[in-house]
């Protein structure tokens, strides 16, 4: 049995720390999102990590999106919320795919890559690697997708400020 342990997002801090508005971009996903993740393939696991020294599921979403300039929340859940939802048969490569695992809520998310493969960091003592939709666990835990983008239209991408 594979149990996603503390998948959520960063450890704790004292004070709540509001986000900024979600920059939407416009087209395909930059493809430096999912280059990104792929790189960090084989990087393990840490909760609270969001850098090559280690990753959790939304460390890792929130560091391929900035590596294409864009900012994200920190949380699974976050992510998920301040996304645009995207059908299952709509899904591009750079999209954040959801997960309820049998926690409360959303606590794992990772990057799609195409042909029903995702990117994501599953869990302690395991790697960055890619998981895929069609396995028993993850159809029974998908709980929907999202992106920060609107595919068609031409307008350039909204970059992050550096």
């Amino acid at each position: 049995m594979l149990v996603l342990g503390g998948c959520a997002g960063a450890p704790r801090s004292p004070a709540p720390v509001p986000h900024e508005p979600v920059p939407r971009t416009t087209g395909a996903a930059p493809p430096e999102i999912l280059q990104a993740a792929e790189s960090a393939i084989g990087v393990p696991y840490r909760y609270g990590g969001a850098s090559r020294a280690g990753f959790d599921c939304s460390g890792l979403t929130q560091f391929a999106y900035r590596a294409a300039g864009i900012l994200i929340p920190r949380t699974a859940a976050a992510q998920q919320r301040d996304a645009v939802a995207v059908a299952r048969d709509a899904l591009q490569p750079g999209d954040l795919v959801f997960f309820a695992t049998g926690h409360a809520g959303i606590d794992h998310v990772g990057i799609y890559a195409g042909d029903g493969r995702f990117v994501h960091a599953p869990s302690s003592g395991r790697r960055v690697s890619f998981g895929d939709l069609a396995d028993p666990w993850y159809a029974s835990s998908y709980a929907g997708a999202g992106r920060f983008w609107s595919p068609g239209e031409k307008t350039q991408a909204l970059r992050a400020a550096p």
